[in-house]
């Protein structure tokens, strides 16, 4: 169901029979992208190898690659499943799928606002840079619903090919690296107390659920369409730096040997 696997399933469904590393894949990169969630605040030795503004801006290429390759397509896709589910409560959506990602994006882009003014707030009335306890729950509840359905769309990642599984591997590698440095970076030590470990589970939860339980399509389509508009908003707002801190030929150099990957398939 995840983007990337939609564009390409005809080619991977050749791939997977022949591919015995999958299963094991399949396994390690949720693994992985809870180990990011865990330990984002012990990866300060990245940026002795390569400058923090580069690695930013190599990442933010890839995933606006990603943005514009992957998500916006899949939300045509996502449409589709909708109107051919037959579901009579998902009438409304019939033609929104768009409108779901629009939502989304709104959602998430509430929460940076709150926890941007939960901040100000608390650093003129305590001298602590970091949000308030309400709304530090409010911020890590959101992403964790964010982090269970990433997950759980993770789960068919055996299913679907090597090739396919390693892009996207990275482009979330990335992407969690990035965002996750900015959810440490609002909440401080709640984060590393707890919010870390809220993260990480809910995107094994997710993953061990999209594994054990097959949902319908259509249920799952609507969930993207909102997952799509979070992960839009995210990618803008965390993976494209501003013009000081950033490094143009790494973004160009990120997002265009993904997209050119991504193209190749």
């Amino acid at each position: 169901m995840f983007p990337l696997y939609l564009l390409v399933e005809s080619h991977a469904g050749m791939m997977h029979s022949s591919n015995p590393i999958l299963p094991i894949l399949a396994v390690i990169f949720p693994i992985l992208l809870a180990l990011i969630n865990i330990y984002v605040g012990k990866m300060e030795w990245l940026n002795k190898i390569i400058p923090e503004f580069r690695w930013i801006s190599l990442g933010a290429g890839v995933s606006i690659a990603y943005v514009f390759l992957d998500i916006l397509p899949e939300l045509s896709t996502a449409q589709m499943e909708i109107e051919e589910s037959g579901l009579m409560w998902l009438t409304f959506w019939e033609k929104h799928a768009y409108l779901l990602a629009l939502v989304g994006l709104a959602l998430f882009y509430g929460l940076e606002l709150l926890a941007d003014n939960s901040r100000k707030a608390n650093l003129q009335a305590s001298g602590e840079d970091c949000t308030s306890q309400g709304v530090f729950w409010v911020h890590i509840g959101a992403f964790a619903f964010y982090n269970a359905l990433i997950g759980e769309l993770l789960s068919n990642t055996e299913e679907k090919g090597l090739v396919p599984a390693i892009l996207l591997s990275v482009a979330l590698t990335l992407h969690f690296l990035i965002n996750d440095r900015s959810l440490r970076e609002h909440h401080k030590k709640p984060y590393d107390k707890i919010g870390r470990w809220v993260l990480a589970g809910a995107l094994i939860a997710g993953w061990v659920i999209g594994s054990a339980f097959h949902l319908p399509e259509a249920f799952l389509a609507v969930l993207w369409g909102l997952v799509a508009g979070g992960l839009i908003l995210n990618v803008l707002k965390e993976e494209l730096p501003d013009s000081k801190e950033s490094c143009f030929p790494s973004f160009i150099m990120g997002a265009g040997i993904y997209a050119i990957l991504l193209l190749s398939i």
